[in-house]
């Protein structure tokens, strides 16, 4: 018992049946915990030693004690590593969330209320055994994250987020990349990170003419030779006669992060930078109106997850220069977005 009870303070109070019989239980001995309520079920063969809900602590315990061996996975992984203070202070502390554990390809888990199990190659060497839970190590667990995020912005927010709180770096996360050939956003996720360490614009340069010019017929875009002096990660395009200068900003820990988006916005609306504010055009029906500045500058979420509502902006900026084009719809225009690129439509 003193054993067991050692095992329960290093685990949160989670132990499984395995562990149990490994210390010299047998079944019938657990049972009798059960039924004296020093044990408590959580899932088929895990039990914790208190009744009532369960922290996040201890729900990831039984999660990757239920699949063992595995470990935390994906955003789960890194919630454990940010620790119990951080998890507060983000306010992921109570989240009802899943838990998502990572397994051996060939194994097979019961499905379990509460918990995703992902089956990943070469398990071992992946993860931190040590750890409390064991989990994926955080290279692994953000390169998982950030290919099944649901768009290409949320995968640049979650490596920027690791990259602006220092938890890896560009190219420990490129390594991690490196070995898994099949993976989801490989060949995006590489070309960022590439950027990043290369100190390029290019992800971000080509997002700009593919998402927002291109398809919204917005006119022709060049890249324009940008001195190195006014700082790194960053391109310009000129629209033509126009005079309309775009500079990008391809810093992922800057722009491309959600939190980083918000200062931006903050800076534009305090009159600091020359940037678009993250909600303009909003769905109150505004109309077009253009800006003063003649160079304004992009980042990452106004290219990728915002490119429609950023034709719009540029399309305003460019009629006030003299264009009279007719700009074109793509398939992922809103409603609010046609209205305003199309009056009448």
């Amino acid at each position: 018992m003193e054993r067991l009870t050692a095992l329960l303070a290093q685990q949160a109070g989670v132990i499984s049946r395995r562990q149990a019989i490994e210390l010299g239980l047998d079944d019938l001995e657990l049972s009798a915990l059960v039924r004296a309520d020093r044990l408590h079920t959580v899932h088929p063969g895990v039990h914790v030693d208190h009744p009532g809900p369960l922290t996040w602590h201890q729900r990831a315990w039984a999660a990757v004690l239920h699949a063992w061996p595995a470990a935390l996975s994906h955003g789960s992984a890194l919630r454990a590593a940010n620790g119990p203070g951080r998890r507060l202070a983000l306010g992921h502390q109570g989240d009802p969330g899943p838990i998502h554990v990572a397994v051996g390809t060939r194994r097979k888990v019961a499905v379990q209320p509460g918990i995703v199990v992902h089956r990943l190659g070469g398990l071992s060497s992946r993860v931190e055994w040590n750890r409390s839970p064991p989990r994926l190590r955080i290279e692994e667990a953000g390169v998982e994250l950030a290919a099944a995020s649901s768009s290409d912005y949320d995968a640049v927010s979650v490596l920027a987020d690791l990259v602006s709180s220092r938890q890896t770096t560009p190219g420990r996360l490129l390594d991690a990349l490196a070995g898994r050939p099949t993976l989801a956003r490989r060949d995006f996720l590489t070309e960022v990170l590439d950027d990043v360490t290369q100190q390029t614009c290019t992800v971000l340069a080509q997002g700009y003419l593919l998402r927002v010019v291109r398809p919204h017929g917005l006119p022709m875009a060049v890249p324009q030779p940008i001195d190195p002096r006014r700082g790194l990660l960053r391109a310009e395009v000129l629209h033509g006669e126009f005079g309309q200068v775009v500079g990008l900003d391809g810093r992922i820990f800057a722009s491309g992060s959600r939190r980083g988006a918000c200062e931006r916005e903050h800076d534009w609306q305090h009159g600091r930078e020359h940037d678009w504010p993250e909600d303009w055009p909003d769905d109150s029906g505004a109309e077009l109106a253009a800006p003063e500045p003649s160079s304004i500058r992009l980042g990452w979420r106004q290219v990728f997850e915002r490119p429609c509502a950023t034709a719009v902006q540029m399309v305003a900026l460019l009629r006030a220069r003299g264009w009279h084009g007719t700009p074109h719809l793509c398939p992922e225009c809103s409603v609010e977005a046609t209205r305003l690129l199309l009056p009448g439509a």
